[in-house]
């Protein structure tokens, strides 16, 4: 059966309402993309706008840093008759570029094309999907440039310029200001202790360098937010000479997401952050049988996940709608969720290896289940 079937057209209107009036939707400027650490509390400040003197400068370090700069495309270098452009890197020395995972994760014949359209192979030699930064290997010729990174991250307030290939463009420029230090993101497939910044960046942006005003590289062009409005936010996962993180992906660590294999269809992606005192009222309005308790519920179980090892059962209904299956998990190792974002949160602060415990209410009833995670290209949608 289709969990689908309850979904009253009036109830999904007024809970669109009432529970999701938030003025943002999140987007990323490439493919999918990342996860958060523990929230952090932000700074933030209004940006003023750019002085002349400001806006002079930055374009001068974008003649001289822009060729430095990759586009990404998912094409062979000896055979690119149709190239697919998916994002931005930046070379930082020695044949090695940072870009975001996410631009790099889905590629199978990802080559880098410089300033002068030359073509060259390169291969991933680590990445970090919860930061959503990967560090490349490219066969550049000795005389392309490359970017230095900062010593320190930057001010509240710091201009900023910011090289990609959004909508299509080529390694062109936009500046703004950074307006937020270690932001949290509310979405577990988006990193947190983010730089915040007003800069409008598009799809294809993703994977490419905010560089402060001294020419360095102080973050990875990672997502953006697009208001109801029209306003765009920028987010950029910092970046320093000595960030540990770094040195890891140098040695090839590869960290994916660990996974437990559940997933929500896209009909209920708004009830995704579904507040703990309106879970009861908005199960009253769809039907879907859930019952007063909060939790998380989930309508898929991947086939051969720890999730479908474990027994975890989907939301599920009869031909006359009535609830006959599905768990609303309630904690994690002890830590209490309330809907499946707070799930995922959960759930990602732990490595693929680790062993954790649900706390499942079905039919009623309590359970503990123990599993133990993936790496999230092991589960099977």
């Amino acid at each position: 059966m289709n969990a689908n079937r309850t979904a009253a057209p009036r109830g999904l209107i007024l809970l669109a309402a009432l529970l999701v009036a938030a003025d943002t939707v999140y987007a990323q400027p490439a493919a999918p993309a990342a996860v958060p650490a523990a929230p952090a509390t932000p700074t933030r400040a209004a940006p003023a706008p750019l002085t002349a003197a400001e806006t002079a400068s930055l374009r001068a370090l974008y003649e001289k840093l822009r060729p430095a700069t990759l586009r990404i495309e998912d094409c062979p270098p000896n055979d690119c008759t149709e190239p697919n452009g998916v994002g931005t890197a930046f070379h930082i020395g020695d044949g090695y570029a940072l870009t975001a995972y996410h631009v790099v994760s889905e590629g199978r014949n990802l080559s880098a094309v410089t300033l002068g359209k030359g073509r060259y192979t390169l291969e991933v030699v680590g990445f970090d999907e919860n930061s959503d930064t990967a560090l490349l290997k490219v066969n550049l010729p000795a005389q392309i440039p490359s970017m230095p990174l900062a010593t320190a991250r930057p001010a509240v307030g710091a201009p900023t310029l910011a090289i990609g290939n959004g909508n299509g463009t080529f390694l062109t420029l936009k500046t703004g200001r950074v307006t937020g230090l270690d932001v949290a993101s509310d979405q577990a497939d988006f990193p947190s202790g983010v730089l915040e910044l007003n800069t409008r960046l598009q799809p294809g942006d993703s994977g490419g360098p905010i560089i402060n005003a001294q020419g360095e590289v102080v973050g990875v062009i990672s997502y953006i937010s697009v208001a109801r409005r029209g306003g765009i936010t920028s987010y950029a996962v910092p970046v320093t000479r000595t960030d540990a993180r770094l040195a890891e992906l140098r040695r090839g660590v590869k960290r994916e997401y660990p996974v437990i294999g559940v997933g929500l269809d896209s009909w209920l992606d708004f009830l995704t952050n579904l507040p703990a005192d309106r879970f009861a009222e908005a199960d009253e309005l769809l039907g879907l049988g859930l019952g007063t308790t909060p939790g998380a519920f989930f309508t898929r179980v991947s086939p051969g996940s720890p999730a479908a090892q474990a027994g975890l059962r989907a939301l599920d209904y009869d031909e006359d709608g009535k609830r006959i299956a599905g768990d609303i998990v309630t904690a994690v190792n002890g830590q209490r969720v309330n809907n499946f974002s707070d799930f995922q949160f959960a759930v990602r602060r732990y490595q693929p290896g680790d062993t954790i415990t649900l706390r499942v209410l079905r039919d009623g009833k309590t359970l503990d289940l123990r599993l133990t995670l993936v790496p999230r290209t092991a589960v099977r949608n």
